[in-house]
């Protein structure tokens, strides 16, 4: 197996919350050095050892550097020497304040990459304002799109454009190194949080800008071509669980044979009602009845694999125990790879998406408490002595 993609590479990491650690994480995943730039207490947003900030902050290092102290700014700017890219995901306001800004660092390293991943974008009338992703994904239709039957507007359970904003993040990283590569020269990469969420909104996006209409919630309505049956049907418990469903979406005459085989050819399947995809389609409501007590009767799985044996487009509502324990693929790819804790006992985290030929990333050691890393960083990187490194966090400059 050959070295990671980008080992050499050091990001010097100013980001917190999700998106950023999810544009740091792809990068150190990969081989990147990071070391991530903490303050003493950080939000409270979980353990680091186990769950999501094990699974944002893995193969980091931690730095608890106090960037109010003139010295801790020294020392960040030590570290901008020794760096290829500096990130962070504040507002655009933060990084001036601190003298930390593309053209100050430029001054320190004259090829250095900056990536501001601000809510916004450095420039425009919000450009100072703080966002988070369920503000962003207000701002850009995607809760009024999550409606319930009612109308009342839902929304993701987990930020998607948390994911959204790492995931460009990362992209405009490599886009930078590759520019830095053939030219020689560093640049300051003005990302947009609210943009990049936009541009993934889909057909609705287009609607918007080419035909002026303004989208309606789809509901279970199929959004590629009609079809009846479409929605998700409620299925037997499996283990405890009550609310297990089955997503089936039958858009042909040939499927809806196929479809009515498969269910043992009920009665009510025959009846005019139900003769054609039209009339399938305006009485919905009892179709749809008529399929949950089927669907009802049998574990999601299983209902699943006989319509798809048929060539009957089905598949399972997964939960978190789905993804995590039954997924078959996931488990055959090593998706959730173990990672060790401290006391020897293992957790698990998301694994890396894509594999390389030439040397895959991998989760190689699990995330860092704050300023874990403080030796490392100031004493094999920055050469400090162990005299010069007590008498800073005597002064406060890094705590312990």
């Amino acid at each position: 197996m050959g070295s990671l993609a980008l080992e050499g590479v050091r990001v010097l990491d100013f980001t917190w919350v999700v998106a950023g650690p999810v544009a740091t994480r792809i990068l150190a995943d990969n081989g990147a050095e990071v070391v991530k730039i903490e303050r003493k207490v950080p939000p409270p947003l979980g353990d680091r050892k186990r769950g999501l900030q094990c699974d944002l902050h893995r193969n980091k290092l931690s730095l608890a550097l106090n960037m109010g102290h003139p010295r801790g700014l020294e020392i960040a700017l030590d570290l901008v020497r020794k760096s290829d890219i500096v990130i962070d995901n504040f507002s655009a306001r933060v990084m001036r304040q601190w003298r930390m800004d593309y053209e100050s660092l430029c001054r320190v390293k004259p090829d250095i990459i900056c990536v501001s991943m601000s809510g916004f974008g450095h420039t425009g009338p919000r450009s100072n304002f703080v966002s988070y992703g369920p503000t962003l994904q207000a701002l850009t239709g995607y809760t009024r799109l999550m409606t319930d039957i009612d109308g009342e507007p839902a929304g993701y359970g987990y930020s998607y454009s948390d994911m959204a904003g790492g995931f460009t993040g990362a992209l405009a990283a490599l886009a930078a190194l590759w520019n830095r590569r053939r030219t020689g020269r560093g640049q300051f990469v003005d990302l947009s949080q609210l943009e990049a969420v936009a541009a993934l909104i889909g057909p609705c996006l287009l609607d918007i800008t080419v035909n002026g209409r303004v989208p309606e919630p789809p509901l279970y309505n199929s959004q590629e071509a009609p079809a009846a049956p479409h929605g998700v049907y409620r299925c037997r418990a499996l283990d405890g669980d009550d609310d297990r469903w089955l997503a089936i979406a039958v858009r042909s005459e040939g499927e809806w044979n196929r479809f009515v085989e498969t269910i043992g050819s009920p009665a009510w399947a025959s009846e005019p009602k139900f003769r054609t995809l039209y009339l399938r389609m305006r009485n919905r409501t009892e179709l749809d009845a008529n399929i949950t007590r089927w669907t009802s009767q049998r574990r999601a799985e299983d209902a699943m694999a006989a319509l798809q044996k048929a060539r009957v487009p089905a598949g399972v509502v997964s939960n978190g125990a789905d993804i995590c324990e039954r997924d078959p693929q996931l488990k055959a790819r090593g998706f959730w790879p173990a990672v060790a804790r401290a006391d020897g006992s293992l957790t698990r985290v998301s694994g890396v998406p894509f594999k390389l030929s030439g040397g895959s990333g991998s989760v190689r050691t699990i995330a860092p408490e704050v300023g874990e890393n403080n030796d490392y960083v100031l004493g094999e990187l920055l050469g400090m002595s162990p005299v010069k490194r007590a008498e800073l966090v005597a002064a406060g400059v890094v705590w312990p």
